[in-house]
């Protein structure tokens, strides 16, 4: 195992750290806990602009999108013309501001103002973080590692609720205002340690045509060529759709727990816990899965056993159905996410990857979190049923433009 790690791409060990770190730091706040810390505050404000509380935090969701979408296009283009390095250095600045902020934050307006250079960071980071990574891995053989890096994230996530867990026993197993804010300061501190590990990566030392579009390595006949340009707008118009319907309803299940299934603290925590944990192996054995029976093929059929988990979960079952059938819907839908990723770094030029990382950023920054204003409005005074049944039929939809792309996908080597 040690001797795997030591021969590891310098940037992939980078990626697996910062994963590790910005992952644990956002189980532990960013979630459950910011979303109920934002209800909670305009709760007892008795209202703030005459909006529901819902629709508030829809809107906190809305504002993190904005700035990403403003910085996103910008970001991916000048990490195709400048060097990937300098821009996480650029990206890390902002996230330990912004995180300085949010750790000082006691109301709402700081909040927002936190969160919009929180998006902002998002926007920077991700157009370069994802082009260095994919610089540092071999052409035809990315999902594997892919895979491993989305079971870090997915334990790191999972980790965040553990700890919570362990505070909420300790502080208290209520929502409660200075209880949410001590839980959310730990996550933070983390999610700024995170920030500082972006001035580690290198440029120098990601690899060579090793790591070129296949498509570059060995150029196509005219009809493949015209397929191959398909190829990365399929993978983003599925994302973007999809990543429309999770904004509405992601954002709003800690919330759906507390006022359908009045859960307490920890419940959350060890629901939020588990789904994490599952959709990182979830995302190892659909990877494993695709080697055999294609990338293509596997987004499908876990997108859409995902969406059908989500429509039960729309006509409120029962707590003991309920909570596998979350974990279930989390696990299936995010385990597409390593193939879909490993299919468009293999088509897209080096040169190129920036801007295409910026479009795959848009579908889970400015769709899923101006989505999450929308959802706001839809649940309103708690009508979740409405919002996850309209977020199934776009699920469906985001499952069409896969359907067109199994075709065109080869498999791995391995």
């Amino acid at each position: 195992m040690l001797e795997k790690l030591k021969e590891l791409n310098h940037n992939i060990k980078a990626s697996f750290l910062f994963t590790a770190l910005q992952s644990f730091g956002r189980g532990i706040w960013m979630g459950n806990i910011l979303s109920l810390y934002v209800v909670v505050l305009v709760e007892n404000s008795q209202g703030i602009l005459g909006l529901t509380s819902n629709e508030i935090l829809g809107i906190t969701a809305g504002i993190t999108g904005i700035a990403m979408t403003a910085i996103v296009f910008p970001a991916g283009y000048l990490t195709d013309k400048l060097r990937r390095d300098k821009m996480l250095r650029v990206a890390g600045i902002v996230g330990i501001i912004a995180m300085l902020i949010l750790a000082l934050a006691i109301d709402l307006y700081l909040i927002m103002i936190a969160l919009f250079l929180w998006g902002a960071f998002q926007g920077i980071t991700r157009p370069a973080f994802e082009s260095i990574v994919a610089d540092s891995l071999p052409t035809g053989n990315r999902s594997g590692v892919y895979a491993k890096i989305h079971l870090v994230r997915q334990f790191g996530m999972a980790s965040g609720p553990v700890l919570n867990i362990l505070l909420f026993f300790w502080l208290g197993d209520q929502w409660d205002m200075e209880i949410l804010r001590t839980v959310m300061l730990v996550g933070v501190s983390i999610s700024l340690l995170s920030a500082i590990v972006l001035f580690f990566f290198k440029d120098d030392r990601s690899m060579g045509d090793e790591s070129e579009s296949i498509f570059e390595l060995d150029p196509p006949d005219e009809e493949v060529s015209k397929q191959a340009k398909k190829i990365p707008i399929l993978l983003v118009a599925s994302n973007v759709i999809i990543g429309m319907g999770a904004g509405m309803t992601v954002k709003f299940f800690p919330v759906f727990f507390r006022a359908v299934y009045e859960l307490k603290p920890i419940s959350v925590q060890m629901i939020m816990g588990a789904t994490f944990i599952v959709t990182g192996i979830a995302g190892i054995v659909a990877q494993k899965f695709s080697v055999k029976r294609g990338r293509g093929e596997m987004i499908f059929s876990v997108q859409i056993l995902a969406t059908m988990c989500l429509v039960v979960i729309g006509f409120y079952p029962s707590l003991i159905f309920l909570v596998p059938l979350f974990v279930l819907r989390g696990s299936l839908m995010n385990a597409a996410q390593p193939l879909s990723r490993s299919i468009l770094m293999d088509v897209v030029p080096k040169k190129n990857r920036g801007k295409w990382n910026s479009l795959e950023t848009i579908a889970w920054g400015l769709f899923w979190n101006a989505s999450a204003v929308l959802g706001g409005f839809l649940i309103g005074d708690n009508n979740f049923q409405r919002c996850f049944l309209i977020t199934a039929g776009i699920y469906f939809v985001g499952t069409i433009p896969i359907l067109l792309l199994i075709p065109m996908v080869k498999k791995e080597t391995g």
